[in-house]
């Protein structure tokens, strides 16, 4: 009897505990938040006339990914810059920082990471890791001529620290991280990003569980709905998969990708950023052991680092001092 009540005991447990998990997969999805006029409206006196057209490379699955070239003007430099946009971005995303690059004499690349742009289906990927191979894959078929310096902006920069805090760091000679997402457990995060996402926890919570004993099944499901306009929903991309966010950031021990980078890095941030506390960017670094260069700019805020003449010309500054190290 004690163990016939046992056994009723524990498979009334897990029941309520796939009870639970499925509401919060069903249920548990992010809110709708309100479009940020921060993030929006700068883009609207962007100059995109002089867009360079979409270029190709093959990723390792076959799939075609974009990119977009901006040839080195005036006196060209030995070296290169690749750009990684923001969340929900793109390659257009990066259009004024890349022209700055390409007039300091650098052949600059701006990519659509897979899931935005014109990179795959938007908003989704097929594998965490996805994104890795699509970067490498670039590099392998577009050849970027070296010293190459990998610049990620906010989710980004996220990314580019969890690229070049790993085994394929040799693959660039340095980085710049501009404004870099670390972690929403990390002192940098404002709540929401400011306004900027609503994040669906509870299904977060549960296909974190489903990963952990091999249920991917679901890693297609949004988790994240982000502050886009209306009128900006047409380019960008305005939700992320689980897979997705899981991807376009550091790794959960995001302090292990700051430890393992081993090539010149450099960080640059608005002093008045409304989606991170940038103020405090440069403990974290520090507390890891990394004596990285901390920039704030006063006055700017997080997309006008990209955008912003004082800022663009801080950033190609930078990446001056980084291949001059790293060459």
């Amino acid at each position: 009897m004690k163990f016939s009540a046992l056994l009723k005991t524990l498979v009334l447990i897990v029941l309520v505990a796939v009870a639970a998990l499925a509401a919060a997969i069903v249920f548990g999805g992010p809110a709708s938040p309100a479009a940020m006029q921060s993030i929006n409206n700068p883009f609207r006196a962007v100059d995109f006339s002089d867009l360079p057209p979409l270029q190709r490379f093959r990723g390792n699955d076959g799939a075609s990914l974009a990119y977009r070239r901006y040839r080195a003007t005036g006196s060209a430099l030995p070296g290169s810059v690749v750009l990684v946009h923001g969340s929900s971005g793109n390659s257009s995303s990066m259009h004024v920082l890349a022209k700055g690059y390409a007039g300091a004499g650098y052949d600059t690349y701006a990519l659509d990471m897979r899931g935005h742009g014109e990179s795959g289906t938007r908003g989704r990927i097929d594998d965490i890791g996805q994104l890795e191979e699509d970067l490498g894959a670039f590099v392998a078929a577009v050849q970027p001529p070296r010293p190459s310096t990998l610049v990620g902006f906010s989710a980004g920069g996220g990314f580019v620290l969890r690229f070049v805090g790993g085994a394929r760091q040799d693959v660039f000679q340095s980085c710049l991280l501009l404004s870099p997402f670390l972690s929403q457990d990390a002192p940098t995060y404002r709540p929401k990003s400011g306004g900027w996402v609503e994040v669906g926890v509870p299904r977060v919570v549960a296909l974190s569980v489903l990963n952990q004993i091999g249920l991917k099944a679901f890693n297609h499901l949004p988790v994240a709905q982000f502050a886009v306009s209306e009128e900006a929903k047409r380019f960008l991309t305005p939700q992320y998969s689980f897979a997705l966010a899981a991807n376009f950031r550091p790794h959960r021990d995001y302090a292990a990708d700051i430890r393992g980078v081993k090539r010149p890095c450099a960080v640059l941030a608005g002093a008045d950023d409304e989606v991170f506390y940038t103020e405090k960017l440069a403990a974290e670094f520090r507390a890891q052991g990394q004596d990285w260069p901390v920039t704030l700019l006063p006055g700017v805020g997080h997309v006008n680092l990209t955008l912003d003449p004082g800022a663009v010309k801080a950033a190609v500054t930078a990446v001056q001092g980084l291949q001059a190290k790293g060459s």
